[in-house]
């Protein structure tokens, strides 16, 4: 099958594609370009897919065989539950890679975006017995907020993936045991703020932990009122930060504009 190539093939086919999917095109090719830029990648492996609206039950993901590096809106591949195309396109898809993101895809209505990686902190934590500590304020979010998967091996059985989305639960986040991270989002911007926040979480956690000295960790309670502070649910406090994690995102875009104005192509 062949796809457009060209920049005014690119131009005429952005044309026909309804503005909420090259809106949603353009949102999660700069998610792609910023895990990228804060090195997150595993070379073409692991994957961030978007649901677009509509019954179809159609997703976007990245074409398999591109760094992330090189994704743009246009050539994002749309998929169907199944992970397989439902456009032309030149580059194969990896259905095997969706197994995860559709049995979240489909459990969740919330999860309009899944996004996976296999970062060096979050396997090295996924591979500890305790899993993420609440070491620092930026992990108090996940507190209470995270679940756990037990590694079956490689996700190729789509048995797993009932198993998978009980773990994952209500949560925003998933240690993936002996693999990885995972977090979802109603949008790409709030999958993305959460996976950036999670991995630090883990570096911090491992850096904490490398000095040998024994950890101090807050009470329970306190862990708690932080994680309602941090994820929006908090009514008790004097004061509130509701313009944060916008702020945060427009400053994102602002960054993808300056190393990466191609991901809009």
């Amino acid at each position: 099958m062949t796809a457009p190539t060209t920049r005014a093939d690119r131009a005429a086919r952005t044309v026909s594609v309804p503005d909420e999917e090259l809106r949603l095109r353009r949102e999660l090719a700069a998610v792609y370009r910023l895990v990228a830029h804060f090195r997150m990648t595993d070379l073409i492996f692991t994957h961030i897919s978007v649901r677009l609206p509509g019954p179809e039950q159609h997703f976007l993901i990245n074409p398999y065989g591109l760094l992330f590096e090189e994704i743009t809106a246009s050539n994002l591949v749309k998929i169907d539950l199944s992970g397989r195309a439902v456009e032309e396109t030149l580059h194969p898809v990896n259905p095997a890679g969706f197994v995860i993101h559709s049995a979240v895809h489909a459990a969740r209505p919330d999860a309009h975006c899944v996004l996976h990686t296999h970062t060096r902190a979050g396997c090295a934590v996924a591979a500890q017995e305790q899993g993420l500590l609440p070491v620092n304020q930026i992990s108090m979010e996940f507190h209470g907020r995270i679940g756990y998967h037990d590694y079956e091996g490689v996700a190729l059985n789509l048995a797993e993936q009932q198993r998978l989305v009980a773990d994952l639960g209500g949560h925003p986040a998933l240690i993936l045991r002996n693999h990885g991270l995972l977090t979802v989002g109603e949008t790409p911007a709030q999958a993305f703020l959460r996976m950036y926040y999670l991995d630090k979480a883990c570096e911090i956690q491992l850096s904490a932990q490398s000095g040998g000295a024994r950890l101090t960790l807050p009470p329970s309670g306190v862990c708690e009122r932080t994680a309602r502070q941090l994820s929006g649910e908090d009514d008790e406090s004097d004061l509130q930060d509701e313009q944060g994690y916008a702020l945060a995102w427009s400053a994102l875009l602002r960054l993808v504009e300056r190393i990466a104005p191609d991901h809009r192509d």
